[in-house]
């Protein structure tokens, strides 16, 4: 077994020192300070009272406000970047997406942020490390609603709620491989892409009972989620949008960094980016607010190659 890439605790526990010893206004500038981007329903429906109409209503307005989040109180979720993917161009996208998350997890943890690194299906690999441990010790406690107990792909789900959601703006039931040559499905995935550095302080799962204990524990309100693939398991997987939002957090998904798994070929027949961009605007609509990686970072945000040209 090849032994998971492990940060040292120094860095962080000098940053911690240092915000106790310096001004407050250096404390300050550590709080998260996001422009979540939403889209609401045409106001003139809301106003009405009618809520059944506001509810088929298609007109959404773009808004932007500003947020400031405590980062003790914040936690980033990585979901499913794994090492290997059964479609190729997937798995290259993961590949180039993964070094710039990885500086983003870094500034997010040194300013205090919670990291939890979620690849579904292969947590085993990581069975000996105290990140798995410290998942599997945190303290049991109850979520304001059932957790959802379906199961697919290796962990429970939570399916697309049709009194919250319409159906997603892409086809995606070709599963998304977007290359020339249609890959075949097979197992493909060990661990999470070593690319990601995992911190001494950091957490492993991907369970849903877990994820919620070491939120609670800590005393976690916000939740930032990021990685792959939008359309399917960063809102489907039990530590993703859907159920995060359920069991009453405060979420955001990190736009810049992310992909589907879209098919160019299928329904709405545009680019793989410009499918990327539907899921993002679905879940603004009905979900949760999004912002990019600059506001941890206050460089650009990520952008694929391939959507550049």
């Amino acid at each position: 077994m090849i032994k998971p890439f492990i940060l040292s605790s120094a860095p962080l526990i000098s940053i911690v020192l240092l915000c106790f010893m310096a001004p407050t206004s250096n404390c300050a500038e550590s709080q998260l300070q996001l422009t979540l981007r939403s889209q609401v329903r045409a106001q003139a429906a809301l106003d009405s009272g009618n809520q059944a109409r506001a509810a088929t209503l298609t007109t959404f307005l773009m808004t932007e406000k500003k947020a400031t989040w405590d980062p003790r109180k914040t936690a980033l979720i990585i979901c499913d970047m794994w090492d290997d993917h059964w479609c190729k161009s997937a798995a290259a996208r993961v590949a180039e997406l993964a070094g710039p998350l990885n500086e983003v997890v870094k500034a997010a943890r040194a300013k205090g942020v919670f990291v939890i690194h979620a690849p579904s299906s292969v947590v085993n690999f990581y069975q000996d490390t105290p990140q798995r441990k410290r998942a599997q010790a945190a303290p049991f406690v109850k979520p304001p609603v059932s957790l959802s107990t379906a199961e697919r792909w290796g962990t429970t789900w939570c399916w697309p709620d049709p009194a919250r959601e319409t159906d997603l703006p892409i086809d995606d039931s070709d599963m998304g491989c977007d290359c020339a040559v249609k890959c075949k499905i097979r197992d493909a995935w060990t661990r999470q892409i070593a690319t990601i550095q995992i911190g001494e302080l950091d957490a492993i799962t991907d369970n849903g009972q877990e994820t919620y204990n070491l939120l609670q524990a800590r005393g976690i309100e916000n939740v930032i989620l990021t990685g792959v693939h939008l359309n399917m398991c960063v809102l489907g997987r039990p530590f993703g949008i859907r159920q995060m939002v359920k069991v009453g957090k405060n979420v955001a998904l990190m736009r810049d960094l992310t992909d589907t798994m879209y098919n160019h070929e299928k329904k709405p027949f545009v680019n793989h980016f410009a499918g990327t961009d539907l899921v993002v605007a679905h879940v603004e609509k009905f979900w949760c607010p999004t912002f990019t990686s600059g506001d941890i970072t206050s460089r650009p945000p990520f952008r694929f190659k391939e959507a550049s040209k």
